[in-house]
């Protein structure tokens, strides 16, 4: 349970030591779909309203890679002339989040309850003391005194640009807006981690003059799109700018230990701040992650920095010079070294800073020219009416240097796929619509399937001996590697590709997967971090292409992410696994997933960037081989509903017929209203009415079919249309005794029941049958042996 609050001009106050739980009573467990408030509205045409969207963007920031339970208050805000009790609940951080907050902030909107969240989540409801909170993926700090716009501006230039600037909706004593200002971690933080983030709320509040309350993890601030209503106004707490930024725990730590305090409301932390570093101890001397030493890495980066733009700005060294030895340094002495792409931006912003103090730099005149990049004008381009390259796979979808994704969850077949796609494609055959101007030459890759089982595999593959014939010789496979594609991983591939295709160079190069064979470069990042799989693109794979055949086309495999099913199916390639930097690169990307658990069709999803849009494909494999299916054939609506119907259909189907065959034995025989009227609403059959349309459904489909003349059964001729109802293999009775003189054995042989006519699937006439010893189907309606009827 949240602990007992008092509230100031911003947020809730909460005392440094453990309070104890708040009564019972004071709880109210909310429904996201009641309304606590059963009087009428009266609607105030002056008044704001909660806003849906910056609510989503807030849990977005604040929530979006947490699990667990978030706590939400309402309290309502003083000044207003009257009190009420504080409204405690707890929802889930998953996709339901944001139907249920909105609805709680409309609520609250509605009573002029200010809306307040503890930014974290818990495990359990009722519990979100201090040490309860299990995970926070944000870093906040409130300015709510003294200039703002300072304190805002002073942490932007040492901290960076923020995920969020949120006005509270309060007021400053010189009338500036009061802020919340969010930085979104790349992950969240659990454990010391938490404890790590707390202290950081901390230290950064001390240093600016902000709100010092935030070193508690249970400190409960106002949501963004709530409404503020203190002393009767009315103002959204609106999100004043809204950044798609991320930063790591680690890196933000460093900046906040050397960001200064500042002059005006700030102060520096208890611990007295570090001299700068000499700058010959820091080109020296190497500096781990964690503050492990003398100086973080964030200072030395940033002395070492300095150093080198003083050099390029007074012309003592060239500008490509100076980044050679920041990135030196970087390679060399900070443990580990930063990304290439954070480096770059730290020098920027320095080289700024510098140029904005000293004014022009004096820049050493470059000694060799670079090189031009290609440039076109509109009219040239109009002008071109030169054929377009041939696609290695039309239409458009992998195309002469260009990169097609294939991705999949594990298991969904997507390596099966692939091979297939490689085999057509070597022997110059289409593939579910893909098609090859010619049999390719295929250099596949791989490192997932060892020799045995990739032999197994492709023995495996049905298809027609031609196929397989023609693509003998142009697919050539490796089996599991255990080969990272650095620079040597590179040269060896290199070397085999030209070593299986000596004469031409391969059309396509397949590398399956991305993940067990991924090199994040000398940063040693992982297939999640956008550098490092920028590194991977650039300076590996296209390295390798432009090594053995530079127009050639790369496939490369990928795994996906755990996602929402209704998420894959709004925007299906965002559960592609790792950096959103591939999505980026690639020019094709095709994605293989089962949209229903329980049903093996799979669908492709297909997305082109060098051509126009393709359709999804329904895909599934029959008797061995992939075959496309016909969407039309697809419910679009109500699909489980529907799913359950065809199951209930079917149960009546093996029922109704087993019943027959029961009776028969038994000695009785129906005609249709009998048999309907008689099992009226027994073993789940319905109405007699209902039972009378699954018998002439099963009629038309021959599965039951009629005797007019049961006399040698002792029943009489019935006036019925069709007379009494006869399917396969149903006997009358016991039946008379046999002996076997030789055995002794004495056994029952029962009296068949053969059909006399059957109902015309196309007219619904009654029709003699030609000959009653061989039951006959309709074409079309052959028993499933899955079903009883089969048997």
């Amino acid at each position: 349970m949240l602990e007992a609050c008092c509230m100031n001009d911003d947020q809730i106050e909460v005392p440094t030591e453990e309070a104890p739980a708040a009564p019972a009573g004071e709880l109210v467990h909310f429904n996201p779909w009641r309304d606590f408030n059963d009087a009428p509205l009266i609607v105030d045409p002056f008044g704001v309203e909660p806003d849906r969207e910056q609510i989503e963007i807030f849990l977005d920031v604040v929530f979006g890679y947490c699990e667990g339970l978030i706590p939400i208050r309402g309290f309502v805000d003083k000044g207003q002339g009257f009190n009420g009790k504080p409204h405690n609940i707890w929802i889930e951080a998953d996709g339901t989040s944001l139907d249920k907050l909105a609805t709680f902030a409309a609520w609250a909107w509605r009573e002029s309850v200010a809306v307040y969240v503890i930014p974290g989540t818990v495990a359990e409801q009722g519990h979100a003391r201090a040490a309860e909170v299990l995970q926070m993926q944000t870093v906040v700090v409130d300015l709510d005194a003294g200039d703002v716009g300072a304190k805002l501006t002073h942490l932007v230039h040492h901290l960076g640009d923020p995920t969020l600037i949120v006005e509270s909706g309060g007021r400053t004593d010189r009338g500036l807006d009061k802020l919340h200002v969010w930085w979104k971690l790349s992950e969240p933080a659990s454990g010391d981690d938490l404890k790590r983030l707390c202290r950081l709320r901390a230290d950064i509040a001390i240093k600016v003059g902000g709100d010092t309350h935030f070193h508690s993890a249970h400190q409960p601030i106002r949501v963004a799109g709530s409404v503020y209503h203190k002393n009767g106004f009315q103002r959204v707490v609106r999100i004043r700018e809204h950044n798609r930024i991320e930063v790591h725990l680690d890196d933000l730590a460093e900046r906040v230990a050397a960001m200064p305090a500042l002059s005006d409301g700030g102060r520096e932390l208890p611990d007295p701040s570090r001299p700068k570093p000499p700058i010959d101890a820091v080109l020296n001397t190497p500096v781990h992650e964690g503050g492990q030493d003398a100086w973080t890495r964030f200072e030395g980066a940033s002395a070492a920095i300095g150093h080198y733009i003083r050099r390029v700005h007074a012309g003592e060294m060239t500008p490509d010079d100076g980044w050679e030895a920041i990135c030196q340094y970087n390679a060399a002495l900070l443990r580990p070294a930063w990304p290439l792409e954070r480096l770059r931006q730290e020098a920027e912003r320095l080289w700024r800073r510098h140029l904005d103090r000293n004014g022009p730099a004096l820049i050493r005149a470059e000694a060799p020219p670079r090189p031009t990049l290609p440039v076109f004008s509109l009219g040239a381009l109009l002008d071109d009416h030169s054929p377009m390259p041939e696609d290695i796979i039309a239409p458009r979808v992998l195309t002469p240097g260009g990169m097609l994704v294939l991705g999949g969850a594990p298991k969904v077949g997507k390596s099966d796929l692939l091979i297939h796609l490689l085999v057509h494609m070597a022997a110059g055959r289409p593939f579910l619509g893909f098609t090859p101007p010619r049999p390719l030459r295929v250099f596949y890759l791989q490192a997932e399937i060892q020799y045995h089982y990739l032999r197994e595999r492709l023995q495996a593959i049905r298809l027609d001996a031609a196929v397989m014939a023609a693509a003998r010789d142009n697919l050539v496979a490796t089996p599991k590697l255990r080969l990272l594609l650095d620079e040597q991983g590179v040269a060896l591939a290199a070397d085999a590709v030209r070593e299986a295709f000596p004469d031409n160079p391969p059309d396509i190069l397949c590398i399956d997967p991305i993940r067990n064979l991924f090199d994040g470069g000398p940063d040693g990042g992982s297939e999640n971090d956008n550098a490092a799989m920028m590194f991977f693109l650039t300076e590996r794979v296209e390295r390798m292409r432009e090594a053995v055949a530079p127009d050639s086309g790369i496939v490369l495999v990928h795994h996906t992410k755990k996602m929402n099913r209704k998420l894959v199916a709004e925007d299906p390639f965002q559960a592609l696994s790792g950096a959103s930097a591939l999505r980026g690169f690639y020019t094709t990307g095709l994605l293989l997933h089962r949209p229903d658990e329980e049903d093996l069709t799979r669908r492709l999803e297909i997305e082109l960037r060098n051509g126009p849009a393709l359709k999804p494909k329904l895909v599934d494999k029959a008797d061995g081989a992939w075959v496309e299916l016909n969407p039309l054939n697809e419910r679009l609506v109500r699909k489980e509903a529907g799913a359950k119907l065809d199951a209930e259909r079917l149960r009546k189907h093996d029922v109704i017929l087993g019943m027959l065959l029961d009776e028969a034995a038994e000695q009785r025989l129906y005609t249709t209203m009998q048999f309907a009227e008689k099992f009226e609403n027994k073993v789940g059959l319905g109405s007699k009415h209902t039972i009378r349309e699954r018998l002439s459904v099963l009629a038309t489909k021959g599965f039951i079919k009629f005797l007019r003349d049961p006399s040698r059964f002792g029943y009489p001729i019935t006036r019925s249309r069709f007379g009494y109802l006869c399917v396969q293999g149903m006997t009358f009775g016991p039946g008379s005794e046999h002996h076997n003189p030789l055995t002794g054995e004495i056994t029952e042989g029962a009296i068949p029941v053969s059909p006399s006519h059957f109902k015309c699937p196309q007219s619904g006439l009654c029709l003699e049958v030609e000959n009653p010893e061989i039951w006959v189907y309709p074409q079309g309606s052959e028993p499933d042996p899955l079903h009883m009827s089969a048997a």
